[in-house]
Order: structure tokens, then C-alpha cells, then sequence
């Protein structure tokens, strides 16, 4: 069965606008509720949000549903994904919900669920809450009396999260003498991530902390390092670290003002983790998006890279599966599952900090371990997501293009789980051939499904 709501990353629109509406809010929180229900006590779901102005009207939506099925609310207000999963887990509560559109702009938002155990929830779970919802299952289960629900406020939640990212980093070390240049993106660590850094001994300059509802993500965070990269190179700092809007994932600039992106950042601590002993079958896990240059770095440490499908939660399947510790995405997703059970942009950053304070080596001495090859992206926006093999002259093209680039090259075709795009990625040795490929593919792509085309050269 194919999902209708769900995506790679939970439920994600523009706020306000099918399928991110307060009713569907509603029917989400009242079927989940009834799925996380097991017994007859009383049971608690987490919600947590970040600092969209539409996370008012769907966080006080989701809190309906939950209640009207009979569970209790804990409301944590502003908080990373990471933080929510983290609570839900500490707190021992059912389940826990984000209310977040992570890296998108403003007027999108979006939610997603954790179990119990801080992780998130399959496909089938997923389509199990959406056949209670299309089916309407569930519309004639309403408590009354007595037996539904009640949100409470949790006050103390970031400062429990504060705790537990402190605790991720080695108690032998701290931060002192060094100055990092941290952006927030102004999202839902605009609090959290500064004070992590400070307590530690860090000198801290913060940016994008000011949030407004309206200014998540814009021209700040892991999606504008350039700004990151200005600040560090102005204030001569160590390194600059920039979260997005809800702090799972971190890209990183070195001492040069240059970007370090989640490959180099998986390739150090891999490579770290492998000659202390402590990388699980000496394996990383990636996905497909990931450069050729992670796995030459990975063999020449005596380690091997598995890779999965695109989303971070396929990454923490396939690490669960075979008893892996750490994975992650060239985006900045990094699960280091012997600290959190998804990703968290400060838990990666505090593993690289350790490193450099562990070795005494500079960021952009670390990162390198990894030579990325060329590598091209672009984004055709669709109008349709219709399977690309069913395109005779599109797959004639990729075909034609692949043998070309033979053994030093790959082509890679994907839809967005999150967004209407077509995403092309091409790596080989030349820049500028592989860019050449690129637009080719595009511009058949475009013929028969495309609006307009996005894109950059990495």
C-alpha cells in the first residue's frame, strides 16, 4: 500500500492548507491515540514543536485529538526533534509528536511521530494511523466523563535536554579556549544549543537566536553556511556550527570559513571511532546521497560503508537491523545511536568537538580524511511524481549517460519525500562533464514532467 499522507518524514505541507490542517491535526493526534493505546491506564503522549507561528493552531489541534480519545498531553513548547525524542523516552510516556517542516520555509509545517523508545515510527505504523483516519474507524470511539484526556505543560523539558547533551560528551574533556560561531537557524534550539556550549567553557557567538514565528530558516541555519562562514572568518574563530530549524541535523565550517558537510563530518568520526575500537563492525551507515569519497576514507581506515535509502529513518532501521552505531546523511542527519535514537545536530557536534579536543587538531585538519569527489545536484520541480521508468526517452538518456561515466561515476534519480521535485545527482571525476550530464537529464525530465528547475553544483 502506497501512503497518502505520510512522506519520508512524517506529514508535511503548507500550514493551513490540505493536508496540514487543523482537522487533520485533529484526526492525526485522535489516531494516534487510539494506536499507542494499549491497556486500560492512563496514558500520555509528548508533543513538542519549533518555532513556526502555525505550531499554535496544530499543536492545540493534535492536544485535542489526543485528549478526545482518552490520553493525556505532556506539552513541551519550542524544543529539537531530537529533545522531544529524548523525552518521550526519559519520561517513559507512549509515544511523542513533532510539530515541525524541519529545513522548509516558514509557511510549511509538518508531523511527525516517536514510539515509545525514541524512534520513529515504521511505514506500516504509518499506514495504520492513516487507514483509521480514510476508513473513519475510529469516529464512533469518543470517551466521555471522566475518561478523556488532560494536557500538562512539562516547564523543565529543555533543561532536562541540556542535561542529557552534556552528558554525551566525555567528562574528561571541556570546551575551554575554544570560540565557535553557532547558528540556529532560529528554530527550535535558539535556547538550548547556546547554553550546551557555554556550560561546556566554549566562547560562543550565537546567531539566528531571535526567532518570530516567521523567520525559521530564512537566510540563517544549515541551509545558508555562508552566512556561518563570514561570521567565523569576521570573529576568527575555531569553527562555526549551524543547526536547522528543528536542530536534527548540523553542517559545520572549518577555521577557513569553508564547509564541512555530513560526509566529512561521518568520515571523521568513523575514522575516529574505528582506530579507538568502538565503531560496531567497523561499518558506517549512509545512503545513496552520499559522496564516493566517504566510502575510499572508510577502506583506507579498515572500515566499510552500507548504504540505504534516502531518509534518515531508513539509516536507523538498517542500523538497528545489524546492531550498527553510526549512520547518518550528507545533509547533516547523523544518528550516533550510542547517545540518542535519531538524529541530532548537537549530539554530532559535541562527538566532533571531543575529537578536536581529544587530538588537537583543527577542523579543517580533520576533515582531510575524506576527498569528496565532483558532484553535481539539481532539483527539477514536478507537477506529477510519475515512476521515471515509465518515461521511455528519460531512462534512454540516464542509460546512455551511465555508460559514459562507466566505474568512476554514478547517476542518481529520486523524487523529494517532502517536496514536489525531482532530485538528479550525478558524481564522477569532472565537474564540468557531470554538470553537462546533469542538465541533459534535466531538460528531458522537464519535457514531460517539470514546471522549473532548480539547482547547484557541489
Amino acid at each position: 500500500m502506497s501512503k497518502k499522507l505520510f512522506g519520508t518524514d512524517g506529514v508535511r505541507g503548507v500550514a493551513n492548507i490540505y493536508p496540514m490542517t487543523t482537522e487533520m491535526a485533529l484526526q492525526l493526534g485522535r489516531a494516534a491515540a487510539y494506536i499507542f493505546k494499549k491497556d486500560n491506564r492512563r496514558h500520555r503522549i509528548v508533543i513538542g514543536k519549533d518555532t513556526r507561528l502555525s505550531g499554535y493552531m496544530i499543536e492545540n489541534a493534535l492536544a485535542a485529538g489526543i485528549c478526545s480519545m482518552g490520553v493525556d498531553v505532556l506539552l513541551v513548547g519550542p524544543l529539537p526533534t531530537p529533545g522531544i525524542a529524548f523525552i518521550t523516552s526519559s519520561m517513559r510516556a507512549d509515544a511523542g509528536v513533532v510539530i515541525s517542516a524541519s529545513h522548509n520555509p516558514y509557511q510549511d509545517n509538518g508531523i511527525k511521530f516517536f514510539s515509545r523508545d525514541g524512534f520513529k515510527l515504521p511505514d506500516e505504523m504509518e499506514l495504520k494511523i492513516e487507514d483509521l483516519i480514510f476508513t473513519k474507524k475510529i469516529d464512533s470511539l469518543r470517551p466521555t466523563a471522566a475518561e478523556v484526556g488532560k494536557a500538562f505543560r512539562i516547564d523543565d523539558a529543555q533543561g532536562r535536554y541540556i542535561v542529557f547533551l552534556k552528558n554525551s560528551f566525555p567528562g574528561d574533556l571541556d570546551l575551554v579556549g575554544l570560540k565557535i560561531v553557532l547558528d540556529c537557524a532560529n528554530g527550535a534550539a535558539y535556547r538550548v544549543a547556546p547554553a550546551v556550549l557555554e556550560e561546556l567553557g566554549a566562547e560562543v557567538i550565537s546567531i539566528g537566536v531571535s526567532p518570530n514565528g516567521t523567520n525559521i530558516n530564512a537566510g540563517c541555519g544549515s541551509l545558508h553556511p555562508e552566512v556561518l562562514s563570514e561570521k567565523v572568518k569576521e570573529h576568527r574563530a575555531h569553527l562555526g556550527i549551524a543547526l536547522d530549524g528543528d536542530a536534527d541535523r548540523v553542517i559545520f565550517v572549518d577555521e577557513f570559513g569553508n564547509e564541512v558537510d555530513g560526509d566529512h563530518i561521518m568520515a571523521i568520526c568513523a575514522t575516529h571511532l574505528i582506530s579507538k575500537g568502538r565503531l560496531a563492525h567497523n561499518t558506517l551507515v549512509a545512503t545513496v546521497m552520499s559522496n564516493m569519497g566517504l566510502d575510499i576514507a572508510l577502506r583506507k581506515a579498515g572500515g566499510t560503508v552500507v548504504k540505504t535509502a534516502v531518509g534518515d529513518r531508513y539509516v536507523v532501521e538498517e542500523m538497528l537491523q545489524h546492531g550498527y552505531n553510526l549512520g547518518g546523511e550528507q545533509s547533516g542527519h547523523m544518528i550516533f545511536l550510542d547517545h540518542n535514537t535519531t538524529g541530532d545536530g548537537m549530539i554530532s557536534a559535541l562527538q566532533v568537538l571531543a575529537i578536536m579536543q581529544r587530538t588537537g587538531r583543527s577542523l579543517a585538519e580533520l576533515a582531510e580524511v575524506m576527498i569528496a569527489l565532483p558532484q553535481v545536484l539539481l532539483n527539477v520541480r514536478v507537477a506529477e511524481k510519475k515512476a521515471i521508468e515509465e518515461i521511455a526517452e528519460v531512462q534512454q538518456t540516464i542509460t546512455a549517460i551511465e555508460k559514459k561515466l562507466g566505474d568512476s561515476g554514478r547517476v542518481l534519480i529520486r523524487y523529494s519525500g517532502t517536496e514536489p521535485l525531482l532530485r538528479i545527482m550525478l558524481e564522477g571525476q569532472d565537474k564540468y562533464e557531470i554538470t553537462s550530464f546533469a542538465q541533459e537529464i534535466a531538460a528531458v525530465i522537464e519535457k514531460y514532467l517539470g514546471q522549473a528547475k532548480e539547482g547547484a553544483a557541489l
